[in-house]
C-alpha cells in the first residue's frame, strides 16, 4: 500500500504549502536530503495555541503534533511528492511547556506514529523533542523534518 492509499484509508487530505510568515523558504533540498522548516500546529486554519501542563494536556498537544505532521506531509508533497520519500530521517519537535511539564516525547509521538503508519518501517526516525518557553504566534507545537528522496 502507497503512502497516499494509507493517507485515502485514513480520510487525510494534505494541504497545501503554507506561506512562511518571515525570511525564510518552506523546505530546501540538497542532495537527497529535503529539509522542511518548522511547522506550527494549526486547529481550523488558525494557529493552535497553548502550553502543555499550563491549558493544555498531553493527550491535546498529542493531536496537534500529528495534524503538525499532516502539514510537513503536505509540504513534503509540494516539495518532491510522497512517492520519492525513501525514509523520513529525523523529526525536531519544540513543545510549548512549562518548566515542570516532562511529556515532550509523548506530545511528539503524535507525530512520530503518524509517520510510522503512512510510511512504515521508512517513517521510523530519529528524533529530538524539546520543552520550550514560547513558540511564534504562541503555538503550542513546532516541528521540523529531515527526509531522504531517491
Amino acid at each position: 500500500m502507497s503512502a497516499y492509499d494509507k493517507l485515502k484509508a485514513l480520510n487525510i487530505t494534505l494541504p497545501a504549502v503554507a506561506t512562511p510568515a518571515a525570511a525564510y523558504l518552506p523546505f530546501v533540498q540538497t542532495g537527497n536530503l529535503v529539509f522542511l522548516s518548522g511547522h506550527i500546529a494549526k486547529k481550523d486554519g488558525k494557529v493552535h495555541t497553548g502550553q502543555l501542563g499550563k491549558n493544555m494536556s498531553t493527550k491535546e498537544g498529542k493531536a496537534a503534533a500529528r495534524a503538525v505532521a499532516i502539514d510537513l506531509m503536505g509540504t513534503l508533497e509540494a516539495a518532491v511528492g510522497l512517492g520519492k520519500v525513501k525514509r523520513i530521517v529525523k523529526l525536531m519537535s519544540l513543545v510549548n511547556s512549562t518548566g515542570d511539564f516532562t511529556e515532550q516525547h509523548l506530545v511528539t509521538n503524535g507525530a512520530s506514529e503518524l509517520f510510522a503508519e503512512i510510511f512504515g518501517d521508512a517513517g521510523k526516525h530519529a528524533r529530538s523533542a524539546f520543552g520550550v518557553a514560547q513558540i511564534p504566534m504562541g503555538a503550542c507545537v513546532e516541528i521540523e523534518l529531515i527526509a531522504e528522496v531517491g
